[in-house]
């Protein structure tokens, strides 16, 4: 007799996914408890609490001892630390953590598949398209941040103080957009259903926009009115966000237009989505190499590092074989550009017809984060270098 007959067992896959989630929240929660210098210091708090901690309240690193974390604001007392031994966290992101919330989407990515079939919604790409504004959302929500910290180094009163902005700092802010638009999706099918909305794409669709503009709104009065008389720099380069999102709708036009043109198959599962998705992965892409090589010719006097390891691995690669004359004349960022073009155009290729007719939720929900990877990121980084902060 099968072991499931025997004892009766009957789990549903949403049972599953539960399950799954409460024993790693439980197995991480004990080994901490068990094992604290692993577990904890080593590993959790050093590639994923450590960074945000120290990028909440605008410290070069934080380092672990033996009464708790130490903030340091030089770099030099950073480097200190690392050589001696120590465990330093960094704002930003390492391989380590980037794999481990590449892992955590793809687990709640299935957790939402879940919800949106016990809803019975999102089986068609217009989901997709009300869903939209709020990766723009994410990314401004992000400078929001940016501008806090700005604040708080100006002495400028600021918006939200250590522990609250981490909610709005990476990668915590993405699963704080994700809350957002998850209950705006549940009350956009619920009145719905009530009749209440004549549909709930655009109920989200709106719900999202408007959000996008009180985010944007709220960054267009703060940054130049409250901290642009503080620091030297700091003030409103609107250059960079028209440079950013031209740039990014011709490069995405261009290259639809042309796999329609000469492999029509390319989007022939995604349809206009596709061209959604490279213009937020171009705006990513475009962000990134005006940040890192062009801003002097667009008039904004700041410099900006990249805190993606792949980034930096592509520029270092780029520096390494590419003649120096040639990085002085376009800058050694552009190949992420390429990449960036590249993978969404690959992608699109892969979401063919018969994708979307066998788990057309699962392709949709896919699309979205494939979206949001890439113009949350570029989104942030181009309203970032918009207001110099």
């Amino acid at each position: 007799m099968a072991a499931t007959e025997r004892f009766d067992i009957d789990v549903s896959p949403e049972r599953a996914w539960l399950a799954t989630f409460a024993a790693a929240v439980v197995a991480f929660a004990a080994g901490a408890v068990a094992l604290p210098r692993l577990v904890w210091d080593r590993f959790l708090w050093h590639y994923f609490w450590g960074p945000v901690f120290a990028d909440a309240q605008g410290a070069r690193c934080a380092v672990m001892t033996d009464s708790g974390p130490d903030l340091l604001f030089r770099e030099t007392r950073c480097s200190a630390a690392r050589n001696a031994g120590s465990i330093v966290a960094e704002p930003g992101y390492t391989l380590v953590s980037e794999a481990g919330y590449a892992i955590t989407l793809i687990f709640f990515l299935i957790g939402v598949l879940y919800l949106l079939r016990y809803l019975e919604v999102g089986e068609s790409l217009d989901l997709f398209f009300a869903l939209t504004p709020f990766m723009f959302f994410g990314g401004a929500l992000r400078v929001v941040e940016d501008a806090n910290n700005a604040a708080l180094e100006a002495g400028v009163e600021s918006l939200l103080s250590y522990p609250a902005n981490t909610l709005i700092i990476s990668p915590v802010i993405y699963f704080t957009v994700f809350a957002v638009t998850l209950a705006v999706l549940v009350a956009g099918v619920a009145l719905d259903r009530r009749e209440v909305v004549e549909s709930y794409h655009r109920f989200v669709f709106a719900v999202g926009s408007l959000v996008l503009l009180a985010t944007a709104g709220f960054l267009f009065w703060f940054v130049p009115t409250q901290i642009a008389p503080e620091i030297p720099g700091v003030g409103f380069y609107p250059l960079m966000t028209i440079v950013t999102l031209v740039l990014a709708a011709v490069l995405a036009v261009v290259i639809y237009a042309g796999a329609e043109r000469y492999a029509p198959v390319i989007n022939e599962g995604t349809g206009r989505a596709g061209l959604v998705v490279l213009f937020g992965h171009a705006v990513d892409g475009v962000a990134n190499v005006l940040s890192a090589d062009w801003l002097d010719y667009i008039g904004v006097p700041v410099e900006y590092g990249s805190k993606h390891p792949v980034n930096r691995i592509i520029v270092d690669i780029t520096q390494s074989v590419q003649p120096e004359w040639l990085s002085t004349a376009i800058g050694t960022s552009w190949p992420f550009l390429a990449v960036k073009l590249i993978a969404a155009t690959a992608v699109i290729y892969v979401f063919d017809r018969r994708i979307f007719e066998e788990s057309p939720r699962y392709a949709v929900l896919l699309l979205v984060a494939i979206l949001a990877v890439g113009l949350g990121p570029g989104s942030r980084d181009m309203l970032r270098a918009t207001f110099g902060i």
